[in-house]
């Protein structure tokens, strides 16, 4: 009997779940209350450089500062994808 299928222990993490997504498919919440640039470009599948190409065209999400630091909140990411999906239907 492996390791991982041992009464009482989990069966280790698959490569999906490690990438956000559960067994079903669905994302999960990330364990923080924001996202930092690079790990909200991480979870949308942009780059940071057309992120910030977004960011110049006034197409980007929401930013909130705390001293140097940005962050883009849960919701603003939520309004910036609903923004961009109402685009790209009329576009």
């Amino acid at each position: 009997m492996s390791r991982a299928t041992k009464i009482g222990e989990r069966e280790p993490p698959t490569r999906s779940s490690r990438r956000g997504l559960t067994r079903a498919g669905e994302v999960r919440v990330p364990p923080t209350a924001v996202f930092s640039r690079a790990s909200f470009c991480a979870a949308h599948g942009i780059s940071e450089a057309f992120y910030f190409k977004l960011r110049d065209q006034g197409l980007g999400p929401d930013e909130m500062r705390l001293g140097t630091r940005v962050f883009i909140t849960h919701e603003a990411a939520e309004r910036w994808r609903r923004a961009r999906e109402k685009a790209s239907m009329t576009a």
